[in-house]
């Protein structure tokens, strides 16, 4: 835990390219039932979107930030950890299909709550490879226990 309050305001890593395809975007339209045009028919979204493609849920871009930014940094020693809550959430730009993301996070704040538990309040920035603006940036709270 003191590893964590000592490196509050650092970035903690970039991961790795991932690809938010079609087929993704489907299935996540399939789980949360969320059949709206703009995620799944590709031929009106390409004639009638001002994108012109399928974009990504936003929920499926803040979805995928635990899982992306585990390139990022590691938790050694917890004995578990879950997801606490968000402070902030801002969906910035478009992820259209077949776009590469990433995920770049920076320790916000650690608190510690108790003797062998602490909050890591972690921002994070899903990058879109070839764009200016960032798709989302969230501050993600996890608690780890240890």
């Amino acid at each position: 835990m003191d590893d964590a309050v000592a490196t509050i305001g650092q970035e903690l890593g970039v991961s790795r390219w991932v690809v938010v395809d079609q087929e993704r975007i489907n299935q996540f339209a399939d789980v949360t039932m969320d059949h709206q045009w703009i995620h799944v028919d590709v031929d009106k979204a390409k004639a009638e979107s001002p994108y012109g493609a399928t974009i990504a849920h936003g929920f499926l871009t803040l979805s995928l930030i635990p899982g992306v930014s585990k390139d990022n940094y590691r938790i050694e020693n917890a004995k578990m950890g879950i997801n606490y809550g968000l402070n902030k959430v801002r969906f910035l730009s478009a992820v259209t299909a077949g776009s590469r993301i990433r995920v770049r996070s920076y320790l916000a704040d650690a608190v510690p709550v108790g003797d062998s538990t602490v909050n890591l309040t972690v921002r994070h920035t899903v990058e879109i490879d070839g764009a200016e603006k960032p798709a989302a940036v969230a501050e993600l709270i996890a608690r780890f226990i240890f």
